[in-house]
């Protein structure tokens, strides 16, 4: 049975590239390009598509990186973008044909990030600007013009755990604890001061539920459901997706609580940056969660 686009339920669904090229023009929409360079924008992009980096969505605070700006910082950001409530919002990104840096966590970023400041409608597109390309679909160097809004954040605290309460209820039989990392960040050391992971925290690499070759083209429900089996993950537990930032869980975040409808799923926004930025957390090295 084949989906029906935009497919999911709630705030943040999905988009096929031929959905988006029948509709871009009889359907009132804002389109993103989150590529991770500008220069890749300027080399190309869907057409009517306006640039925005996430990079503008996180900083420093209390001097641990990575943290999300406060709501009225990102506002008038928005606001000069165009977004507003009443207008569906589409990402994508791309491998980035000038610059060649896209990991593809751009687009799954961006729309938790809008959703996280209150857009109650935003697509993602499946597969991104390379399956876009790959199906010849048109492009253009023009910019398109756009009209500031008067786009009103409005946080969604839902959405995230902080670290205190992460900490009370992570070992709980009824909370799963998902760590997005690769393989080799999970078991020993990587960019961090400590090594391993947050203890109990299962390792479901979110690059592993994508396209071998796209890594903005989600793997078919049948391959993602023995997946999701071999980890032990269901809709019965609270899920709480984690990573090394914040930015490869909001991939995790996105499957389970918007593509799958499991009806308990949570981020840990501060992830293993702020776990390990208490000295007294323990880690754990190896692939046991425990």
């Amino acid at each position: 049975m084949s989906k029906q686009y935009p497919y999911g339920t709630g705030t943040v669904r999905l988009i096929s590239t031929d959905w988006l090229f029948e509709n871009m023009q009889n359907r009132e929409m804002k389109i993103l390009d989150v590529q991770p360079n500008v220069h890749d924008y300027i080399e190309e992009h869907i057409p009517g598509a306006m640039y925005h980096t996430e990079g503008v969505l996180r900083t420093s605070i209390g001097g641990v990186p990575a943290r999300y700006i406060p709501p009225e910082s990102i506002q008038p950001i928005l606001r000069h973008v165009g977004v507003t409530l009443s207008v569906p919002v589409v990402v994508y990104t791309g491998t980035g044909a000038a610059k060649g840096w896209g990991d593809g966590l751009e687009q799954t970023m961006m729309a938790y990030s809008l959703a996280r400041f209150g857009h109650d409608s935003v697509y993602v597109l499946d597969g991104g600007l390379d399956k876009w390309k790959d199906e010849k679909k048109p492009l253009t160097k023009e910019f398109p013009k756009t009209n500031a809004s008067d786009y009103t954040v409005s946080l969604q605290t839902d959405f995230y755990i902080e670290y205190e309460a992460f900490k009370n209820i992570k070992d709980r039989e009824d909370v799963i604890v998902l760590d997005a990392r690769p393989p080799a960040a999970y078991e020993g050391q990587a960019f961090w001061i400590t090594p391993g992971h947050i203890p109990g925290a299962i390792n479901l690499p979110w690059a592993s539920l994508m396209d071998d070759k796209n890594k903005r083209l989600l793997k078919s429900d049948d391959e993602i459901a023995a997946i999701i089996k071999a980890h032990g993950v269901s809709p019965e537990k609270t899920v709480i997706c984690t990573c090394g930032t914040g930015r490869e869980a909001t991939n995790e975040f996105i499957l389970f609580k918007w593509y799958l409808d499991y009806p308990k799923v949570m981020i840990y926004e501060g992830s293993f940056t702020e776990w390990t930025s208490y000295p007294e957390n323990l880690t754990v090295i190896g692939k046991s969660p425990r």
